[in-house]
């Protein structure tokens, strides 16, 4: 029961985050320097999401020639730079990190 209750509380605290300021709607103003942080929020949270899964390995950071996902990791980032696109990132991305498994793993 208390897990549902967390999934509940965690359920009402992002539709009250989320809405929070279209319901206020013009009441509220932001100032310039809050408007400006907030550009930087979506690449942040993916930040929140991609270093842990790029530096951890069995509750420990490696950085070295151990990980083989920071190789492949640069080599998304250079597809993503040249092409900017998502599915050509993501796939070739994978696809070094596949390629790197085969070889070294």
């Amino acid at each position: 029961m208390s897990a549902w209750l967390g999934i509940l509380a965690i359920v009402l605290g992002t539709l009250l985050a989320r809405s929070l300021l279209p319901l206020l709607g013009g009441r509220v103003q932001l100032t310039p320097g809050m408007e400006s942080a907030l550009r930087f929020a979506p690449g942040c949270a993916l930040a929140a999401i991609v270093v842990p899964e790029l530096l951890l390995q069995h509750d420990a950071i490696v950085v070295g020639a151990a990980n083989l996902k920071l190789p492949a990791a640069l080599a998304a980032a250079v597809i993503c730079h040249y092409t900017r696109s998502t599915l050509g990132t993501i796939a070739g991305g994978m696809a070094a990190l596949w390629a790197l498994q085969a070889i070294f793993g």
